[in-house]
């Protein structure tokens, strides 16, 4: 994974003048595309003034998890926690929304606008153990970037 030539192609499509929608989707389908464990790609976004998330854009398999309540499945937790989340094995999770049977490994990264968490990028990957740091620092990141566009 080469981090520069990621951020730099996430940095053209933020500098774009595709609407926000259509910069989330190309971000998804290129993350999706360019990183091979990256098997399903989405943006979860604070629903109004539920305590839950709504699904936005993503690429990949359609799931049933379009609403997500705050502090159920990773994304979820993550809702309450403000924290990165790194799942290597999702079977090992208590508090799993499971998105399909396909799913071993799964790392979700929240979105702050001024201080406040607003959304999260999620990632799902078919191997288990999949994750590193540069995952992490890529995927961070890309949630800065989103932020300054919200």
């Amino acid at each position: 994974m080469n981090i520069n030539i990621l951020q730099k192609q996430v940095d053209i499509i933020i500098a774009s003048n595709l609407s926000t929608a259509e910069k989330l989707q190309s971000i998804c389908d290129y993350l999706e595309n360019e990183i091979s464990y990256y098997d399903w790609v989405g943006f979860y976004f604070k629903n109004g003034d539920k305590e839950e998330l709504k699904l936005a854009q993503y690429t990949g398999e359609e799931t049933e998890h379009t609403i997500i309540p705050f502090g159920k499945g990773i994304c979820g937790q993550v809702a309450v926690s403000n924290q990165n989340f790194v799942v290597q094995d999702v079977s090992a999770q208590d508090n799993y929304i499971s998105c399909g049977w396909k799913v071993k490994s799964e790392i979700v990264i929240p979105i702050f606008v001024n201080g406040e968490n607003i959304g999260q990028i999620d990632i799902d990957s078919h191997t288990k153990n999949t994750f590193t740091a540069k995952d992490e620092e890529l995927l961070e990141y890309i949630c800065k970037k989103i932020s300054m566009i919200l």
